[in-house]
C-alpha cells in the first residue's frame, strides 16, 4: 500500500497493482532524460501540462524503478492500463502531484 507521506502512489499497470515513487535517484534520471538543469525546471516542465507519450513512459518507469521494480522503459511502454492513454496520464499526474504537491496528503 502506498505511503502518501513518502510521495508514493498505487496504480494498476500491466494487470498488477504496483507502487510508484519518484525518489531522488528517479528525479535525477528524469532531469537527465528531459535535460532539466534542476528540480525547479523539471517541476515547471511538468506543470506546463504538455507531455508526450514518451514522457509518460519515462515518468512512470522512473516511478516504478524508484519503488524498486527492475523494469525498462520498453517494458513500461508495453504495459496495459485501464483507460488507455487517459489512464497513463492519470498515473503520471498523480505521481507528479504526490512528488511536488506541498499540501498534506
Amino acid at each position: 500500500m502506498a505511503n502518501r507521506y513518502r510521495g508514493e502512489i498505487d496504480a494498476e499497470l500491466g494487470g498488477r497493482r504496483r507502487t510508484l515513487v519518484l525518489t531522488l535517484g528517479a528525479l535525477a534520471e528524469l532531469e537527465a532524460a528531459f535535460a532539466a538543469p534542476d528540480l525547479v525546471a523539471l517541476a515547471e516542465r511538468f506543470g506546463a501540462g504538455r507531455l508526450a507519450a514518451r514522457d509518460l513512459i519515462r515518468i512512470i518507469g522512473c516511478g516504478l524503478r524508484g519503488a524498486g521494480e527492475a523494469v525498462s522503459d520498453d517494458e513500461v511502454a508495453a504495459m496495459a492500463v485501464e483507460g488507455g492513454a487517459t489512464g497513463y496520464v492519470r498515473i503520471a499526474a498523480a505521481l507528479i502531484a504526490a512528488t511536488f504537491d506541498e499540501s498534506p496528503p
